[in-house]
């Protein structure tokens, strides 16, 4: 790999600060504010072999570019396993050089491996820039998404 090539990989270890600097990004762009005990333990689960969380990065030479966090669960509707895609980052100076468009596609290349019955996620409305992406793998449906927080 020479220094101008995107890989795509999974996370590791070693990819602790540089991660954590594209997550708060991540929450900054969104306005959230999550706990630093619950990033600490998102990465916790990142890194665990038996966690159903895992990660792919994107780095091009040293840096990392960005990130896809995902989620695989089961499902009711299908006997394999299912892939929500719950976080995927791009670094704003990044953008526009396929990052984004590469970890899909390694994703996507990982569920066909895999046996997996789909990859899934959500996104605002309004993210016009993610969505233009997100259209060219597939079109959005007419599901609403409904949120209830027990607290």
């Amino acid at each position: 790999m020479t220094d101008h090539e995107l890989m795509i990989r999974d996370a590791r270890e070693a990819d602790a600060e540089s991660w954590r600097r594209l997550w708060d990004l991540y929450i900054e762009f969104y306005h959230a504010k999550i706990p630093g005990e619950v990033t600490d333990s998102t990465w916790r689960r990142i890194l665990d072999p038996v966690s159903p969380v895992f990660a792919i990065v994107a780095e091009r030479g040293a840096s990392l570019l960005g990130f896809a966090v995902c989620v695989l669960h089961e499902a009711t509707w299908t006997t394999t396993p299912v892939c929500y895609l719950e976080d995927l980052f791009v670094a704003p100076e990044a953008r526009g050089a396929g990052a984004g468009r590469a970890l899909i596609t390694a994703l996507m290349n990982r569920a066909r491996a895999a046996g997996w019955s789909r990859v899934y996620w959500h996104t605002q409305e309004g993210n016009t820039v993610a969505r233009n992406l997100y259209d060219e793998f597939a079109r959005a449906d007419d599901f609403v998404r409904y949120r209830l927080s027990p607290s």
